[in-house]
């Protein structure tokens, strides 16, 4: 019962109707669509891939790592650079801002819902996969678990995004969340046999995409 109520709260936390406001951030593929960069099933899929592999999702896997071993052992101090490291590691104005966001937005909610502990003192803004770490280090839910559903949760947000911009179909868009699982799996693998410093992103154009859309004349997401 009590490993099948952590799942349950799992499935909640990053589930798409959780209220931390994904819906509103399209990391970048806004632009990527209007520069016919990501314009059909192929090249979203391509897209988020490259995310997973080399942009913040793979910087997110790291934290996300560190952080669940900081909460599991109750460090706060290393919790605390974690923190200040996942700030440090955006590579534009708009994605600091969305991770900032979804992660207060997080942490709200949880305080409210499940009366939980927030990952940061309130001093400086969260950092959404620390937080998400932080409450699931806290539940006992299994660090490789955990992870590969941050990192599906993350995918499908983006893939969410592209559906609606391109636009697609809800057909192909599940078709694309099956063509990821193996990347999915693979993100999380790969993270947990990495230290820390390893940490990094080369997703050159993603960050491009996200510099441009700061001034994209016609805009539906806020990144």
């Amino acid at each position: 019962m009590e490993a099948d109520r952590r799942i349950i709260r799992l499935m909640a936390w990053l589930g798409p109707s959780f209220p931390v406001g994904a819906y509103a951030y399209s990391h970048g593929i806004e632009y990527a669509v209007e520069a016919g960069l990501v314009r059909d099933q192929d090249t979203l899929a391509t897209w988020v891939r490259g995310i997973l592999r080399f942009g913040a999702a793979r910087v997110d896997a790291d934290l996300y790592r560190e952080t669940w071993h900081a909460a599991s052992c109750g460090d706060a101090e290393r919790l605390a650079v974690v923190g200040a490291l996942g700030r440090a590691m955006r590579g534009t104005f708009e994605i600091a801002t969305e991770t900032a966001a979804q992660g207060t937005a997080f942490e709200d909610t949880v305080a409210a819902a499940w009366d939980g502990a927030r990952a940061v003192d309130g001093h400086a803004p969260p950092v959404y996969p620390v937080s998400v770490a932080a409450a699931v280090a806290r539940e006992g839910i299994p660090l490789r678990e955990g992870l590969a559903a941050y990192l599906h949760a993350l995918a499908a947000n983006l893939v969410s995004a592209g559906i609606r911009l391109i636009p697609l179909g809800q057909v192909a868009g599940q078709r694309i969340l099956a063509d990821l699982e193996a990347d999915v799996l693979r993100a999380t693998g790969e993270a947990l046999g990495r230290s820390l410093d390893d940490i990094g992103s080369a997703a050159v154009v993603v960050d491009w995409a996200s510099i441009q859309h700061e001034t994209q004349y016609t805009r539906l997401f806020r990144s």
